[in-house]
Order: C-alpha cells, then structure tokens, then sequence
C-alpha cells in the first residue's frame, strides 16, 4: 500500500491525498510536478527512475480501502536536491525512455 507522502521532498510543497501536483517514481519517492518537470526532468534523484502521477486514497468508504482505514502518511521526508549529484544520475538516465532506465 502506498504511504502517500504528504510534502514534495525537494520544495516541501503539500502534497495531500487530493493533490493533482503529487508525482511518485517506484520506490514512492514524491515530488510536485513542477520540481518533477523543471528541476529533476522526469529523472528521480534517488533512483533514476521516472515518475508518474500519484493516485488518490478513495475517501468514501463504500469498501474497507478508503482513507477512513488507511490514513495518508504524515512522515515527511525532505531532502533538498543535491545539485552535484543529481548531475551524475541525470547524466546517466536522461537520455534512456524511463521504461527502459
């Protein structure tokens, strides 16, 4: 089940359940759109991979799943980019389709 970080890692900009500006790589790394598509494009510092948009927790609970059950995480992880080396990473991904990294 995904945590569902609440803060964009690079900026710490909210991320809520509801947010269309939450973007997770595979390993649930989370990041704002606009730090996904103007600082790290579509390159996850952590692992190379690219991202996609977040799903949403459902908040009616017409089954068990919803957001009643399993909260959204409140752990905030905030690790500003390292410039120098994300450059390493960035050089080694960019040029690869992310299905493909």
């Amino acid at each position: 089940m995904l945590q569902m970080r609440p803060v964009c890692e690079n900026c710490k900009k909210a991320l809520p359940n509801e947010s269309d500006e939450a973007m997770i790589c595979t390993y649930e790394c989370t990041f704002c759109k606009d730090c996904v598509d103007n600082i790290l494009e579509n390159v996850c510092p952590n692992c190379g991979g690219g991202f996609t948009p977040r799903p949403t927790r459902p908040v009616n609970c017409v089954t068990p799943n919803c957001i009643e059950k399993h909260p959204v995480s409140t752990k905030e992880i905030y690790k500003p980019i390292d410039k120098e080396k994300f450059q390493k990473i960035y050089d080694a991904f960019i040029h690869i389709d992310p299905r493909k990294r």
